[in-house]
């Protein structure tokens, strides 16, 4: 059980008297302390649904005991590893500055044709300076802690807390010296009984984004689930879950989105618990309509754990079930042709167990450099399945 120091008393993680002490600590803007190690590392306080929640602080997940719950394995098995130091820093006041390869301003005409951030993804292969649209909705969602997993949960996660996780998330992160937070637009969930309340909510979080008809344009930050996709007079319409109106992406934009995210759109239309996200750039003009600048998506199952391939859902699925915790590794600025860890146990005894997928297409390449990942962490028990060797090994 974790133990947490506020202030100058100690509590159980499970004290029936740490939730009003951790409002008031929150309140006051104090860090609970995880006493897993001495000296104890620091944390940060979430409110979600009035409740109140002690979070990891950014990149700290590896820094805890094995056996606290939140320990995390170490970050040189995913893509996050190479980016922690160059593309991602930590100040001293705990906050993780990011580098973004995306612009958040929009010059010149106002008809230029929007791109895809991940036309340019294969460039950024080597790249650790700079983080990707795609690898900054990969590190809110490992830093929400949405890529753990454990059977007890099940039910408890909808996008209300996915919201509040994002959100949560963001507070802790700044980009070109503000906070994140102030530009990530995530929608509300919709509820009939105060849609007079969320309409104005909606339009104060949005107010950064509007056109103000002179100097560069500001864009915002938005991530949400994709309800559907239509046709416009000139390019599409992504409609998305919890708003009133659409998203406009113009032709060019869409059919390079459409190829380079061929894999997760059939995975999402596969079955209908599943769930696509989408992360972009947007302004919105003077006449109101929103468009979008730059754009990534990326597909979660009904736990919104994100996923590869059919394969790794499967594996993601007979996990679920377990009461153990796991891990959902991420690629951020890497590229398929790269091994990362798919999932880890970090629960497991005597060792963590790092499973990794191996696709049908991996070469001598992908070889090499998945046994020099496995070799660099000789504390890990590797699991592998070979997709072309048949079905998925026993789970360790």
């Amino acid at each position: 059980m974790r133990q947490f120091l506020i202030g100058d008393q100690t509590f159980d993680e499970d004290a029936p008297e740490l939730q009003a002490r951790l409002e008031r600590a929150y309140a006051q803007k104090l860090r609970p302390l995880c006493r897993c190690k001495n000296p104890p590392l620091p944390m940060y306080i979430a409110r979600v649904d009035d409740l109140y929640f002690i979070k990891r602080m950014p990149l700290s997940g590896p820094g805890h005991d094995p056996a606290c719950s939140s320990y995390q394995p170490p970050y040189e098995l995913s893509g996050l590893g190479s980016l922690i130091g160059n593309a991602i820093h930590i100040d001293a006041s705990g906050k993780a500055a990011l580098k973004l390869e995306f612009a958040l301003t929009k010059k010149g005409t106002r008809g230029a044709p929007a791109s895809s951030s991940e036309a340019s993804e294969s460039a950024l292969r080597n790249e650790t300076k700079k983080l990707s649209l795609r690898a900054v909705l990969h590190y809110l969602w490992e830093a929400g802690e949405l890529t753990e997993w454990r059977s007890s949960w099940s039910g408890k996660r909808g996008w209300g807390r996915v919201r509040t996780s994002l959100i949560n998330a963001a507070s802790q992160m700044t980009a070109r010296g503000e906070p994140l937070s102030d530009i990530l637009f995530v929608p509300e969930v919709f509820h009939q009984e105060d849609r007079e309340g969320i309409a104005s909510r909606r339009a104060n979080a949005l107010a950064n984004a509007l056109d103000a008809g002179h100097g560069p344009r500001k864009l915002m930050v938005t991530v949400a689930e994709v309800k559907d996709f239509a046709v416009a007079r000139s390019g599409q319409k992504i409609f998305v879950r919890h708003l009133p109106f659409p998203f406009m992406i113009q032709g060019g934009t869409w059919r390079r989105l459409s190829a380079r995210y061929e894999t997760e759109l059939e995975l999402w239309r596969s079955s209908e618990d599943f769930h696509l996200i989408m992360i972009a750039t947007f302004g919105i003009s003077a006449a109101g309509i929103a468009s979008i600048e730059e754009i990534a998506m990326m597909v979660v199952n009904e736990n919104w754990i994100p996923f590869e391939s059919i394969h790794e859902q499967h594996l993601l699925e007979r996990l679920s079930r377990l009461k153990r915790k796991s891990v959902k590794g991420l690629r951020f600025n890497l590229s398929r042709e790269q091994p990362v860890v798919s999932i880890t146990l970090p629960e497991q005894r005597p060792a963590p167990v790092a499973m990794f997928i191996v696709p049908i297409s991996a070469g001598k390449d992908y070889e090499l450099a998945l046994n020099e990942m496995i070799a660099a962490r000789p504390e890990m028990t590797p699991w592998i399945w070979r997709i072309a060797e048949g079905e998925m090994p026993p789970l360790p």
